[in-house]
């Protein structure tokens, strides 16, 4: 599942979330902190994790 980066329009945390792709797009997360749904997305690294050892 990849992860996301986000910074919060209310309290200005930056948070990231493990979350599918459909969840994200569906925009099914929130601010981890203060419960805000008003995020915006923060380019940045992207990576997932798996469960397989590599």
């Amino acid at each position: 599942m990849p992860n996301y980066e986000f910074m919060c329009q209310k309290c200005n945390k930056k948070f990231s979330l493990a979350m599918s792709v459909k969840d994200r797009e569906e925009g099914k997360f929130k601010c981890p902190k203060c419960g805000s749904r008003k995020s915006q997305p923060v380019f940045g690294n992207f990576y997932a994790k798996t469960s397989k050892k590599s």
